[in-house]
């Protein structure tokens, strides 16, 4: 998933496999995925659903609202080339699992992905971060601002580096339970 396109793919092929969703559903879903603060509007949502619809990833029907509205809806389901693909994607465990962009979405469908899978991602996660915070505590070593930084990108770094050891440590917790859990 190298793109917010293919992430955003993934997730809804792993909604959609739970059972048909209309749009407005769709979206309430995945802004639980992404969080509040990744807004996801219609104009990108719709979009996604047309190309997955000409790729007969999933598939469309009409369905009565009921009640006091007459409004029809459309409702969106997996075909089984998208349960197809959505098994493909589960059953992978690259680079692209763990990077910042498709991580959480990832770990939003851990449940139908294989164990080992679930290790293999939060393993190359973990790898990352750490990566990550040696370069964040390098950076943040020195006493004296470098050139061209003010204090508060200074601190924005001190910051990003306990965000990820705090990441770090939770990674290493799930990576034991996942590992007894054989």
């Amino acid at each position: 998933m190298r793109s917010r396109s293919e992430s955003l793919e993934f997730a809804l092929l792993g909604l959609l496999s739970q059972g048909p969703l209309h749009g407005y559903e769709l979206r309430k879903r995945m802004i639980a995925i992404y969080g509040p603060f990744r807004a996801l509007s219609f104009s990108v949502l719709y979009p996604q659903l047309h190309r997955m619809l000409e790729e007969k990833l999933i598939e469309e029907s009409v369905s009565d609202i009921g009640g006091l509205s007459r409004r029809s809806r459309i409702v969106y389901a997996i075909t089984k080339a998208g349960q197809n693909r959505f098994d493909e994607l589960t059953h992978s465990s690259g680079p692209e699992a763990w990077e910042d962009e498709s991580f959480e979405v990832r770990f939003a469908f851990f449940g139908p992905t294989p164990r080992g899978n679930r290790v293999a991602i939060l393993e190359g996660r973990h790898r990352r971060l750490v990566e990550k915070a040696e370069i964040l505590r390098a950076a943040t070593a020195s006493d004296e601002l470098p050139e061209g930084l003010d204090k508060y990108l200074v601190e924005w770094r001190r910051h990003s580096l306990e965000s990820a050891e705090r990441e770090i440590a939770w990674l290493e917790e799930m990576i034991n339970t996942e590992r007894k859990s054989s």
